[in-house]
């Protein structure tokens, strides 16, 4: 699934958390400013890391979900293993997030196979791409700003738009685009007459 089901103007900002949590506490402090709710795809490795995050982003009213437990090429993997990434990611997410992450799913880079699919959907999870990709992972080593962020982001609004981003920073120059950018998005789709809501509206 790559946009909402839905000709609502509505948006869903999703954020992905595998390696860094730099950009955290900035995103948790403007989508409680702001008042949006987000849905947070992390690891099992990254729980493990940064508990306090996760607690943060579940008391904060933001869903947390699977994105696997060593965020590995999903495309490589076989039907045990694919199995196995799901269960322990659950496993290390679910009791420090207080739920299960089902039904949300996200392929790590957006790498998968028919097989792993059906095997990530018989095991009770929807896999969830996105409409645009913000590309502030790239870091201002790579040309990206806050700016090109939030670019991106308006060109591709449209009903049911699916954003993603990171919570980390780039691992040479440490920046933290999309939370810089985030304030900016939220407010101009608003200008633009979107609403903002977490991926728990498509089971309304």
């Amino acid at each position: 699934m790559t946009t909402l089901p839905t000709s609502q103007r509505v948006v869903a900002l999703t954020f992905d958390g595998g390696a860094s949590d730099a950009g955290v506490p900035s995103i948790l402090r403007t989508l409680a400013d702001t008042g949006v709710r987000g849905t947070f795809f992390v690891t099992g490795d990254f729980v493990a890391r940064y508990p306090d995050r996760v607690r943060a982003m579940a008391a904060g009213g933001h869903r947390v979900v699977n994105h696997s437990a060593t965020h590995p090429d999903f495309a490589d993997l076989s039907v045990a293993q694919v199995r196995d990434q799901l269960t322990r990611a659950e496993a290390a997410i679910a009791p420090v997030a207080g739920r299960t992450t089902r039904p949300w799913f996200r392929f790590p880079f957006g790498s998968s196979t028919p097989s792993a699919i059906a095997t990530v959907n018989d095991a009770g999870y929807a896999a969830i791409g996105w409409t645009v990709d913000t590309l502030g992972w790239q870091g201002t080593t790579e040309g990206r700003s806050a700016a090109s962020v939030l670019a991106r982001v308006l060109d591709a609004a449209r009903p049911g738009e699916i954003v993603l981003m990171h919570v980390g920073a780039h691992p040479k120059d440490r920046s933290t685009l999309d939370a810089d950018a985030l304030p900016d998005i939220i407010r101009e789709l608003r200008a633009a007459g979107y609403r903002f809501v977490t991926l728990d509206a498509i089971l309304g």
